[in-house]
C-alpha cells in the first residue's frame, strides 16, 4: 500500500470527503416505513386519505430509492474493496429486491379495480419492504463497522483524498 492509498475502503460517490450515500437513504427508509403505517391505518379505518397517502409515499420512496442506488452503485462499482465484501453484496441485492417489491407494489396500487384502495396483499408486500430494510440496513453497517467502508483513517488522510 502507497502512502496515498487510504487504508480502509473508499467512497467514491462524496462531497468534500463525506459519502454520499449514507445522506440519502434515510428518505426512502422512512417514506417506505411509512407506507407500511399508512396501508395499516386504512386498512383499520378505511379512511381513503391513507391509501392516498400511501401511493404518494411510494412514489416518493421509489424515486429517493433510485438516487440512493446511483450514489451507492457509484460507491460498489468505484472501489474494489467494497465489491470484495459479502454484505455488500447483500445490501445491494436486498436493497434491489426491496424497491422491486415496491415498484410491483405501486402497479398494482394502479389497477383499476382497486384504485384508491389497500389490500391485505399491499399491505403484506410493505410489510416484507420493512423487513427487508432492516437485513439490508444491517448490512450497511456491517459494512461501515466491520469493513470500516467510507470511514477516514485519519483527518489528515481524509483531506490527502478528498
Amino acid at each position: 500500500m502507497s502512502n496515498l492509498e487510504p487504508h480502509n475502503p473508499k467512497s467514491t460517490a462524496k462531497i468534500a470527503g463525506h459519502p454520499l450515500h449514507p445522506m440519502i437513504i434515510p428518505f426512502p427508509i422512512a417514506f417506505f416505513v411509512s407506507v407500511l403505517a399508512t396501508d395499516l391505518l386504512y386498512l383499520s379505518t378505511g379512511r381513503a386519505g391513507f391509501a392516498e397517502a400511501s401511493t404518494w409515499l411510494l412514489g416518493a420512496g421509489i424515486a429517493t430509492a433510485l438516487l440512493a442506488a446511483v450514489l451507492g452503485f457509484t460507491d460498489f462499482l468505484g472501489e474494489p474493496r467494497v465489491r470484495a465484501l459479502r454484505q455488500a453484496w447483500l445490501h445491494m441485492g436486498g436493497n434491489l429486491l426491496a424497491v422491486v417489491l415496491e415498484i410491483v407494489n405501486l402497479v398494482m396500487r394502479a389497477n383499476a379495480a382497486t384504485r384508491g384502495l389497500v389490500t391485505s396483499t399491499d399491505a403484506i408486500l410493505s410489510a416484507v419492504v420493512v423487513v427487508l430494510l432492516l437485513f439490508n440496513g444491517w448490512m450497511g453497517w456491517e459494512m461501515v463497522y466491520r469493513g470500516h467502508v467510507g470511514v477516514s483513517d485519519s483527518a489528515q488522510d481524509e483531506r490527502r483524498h478528498a
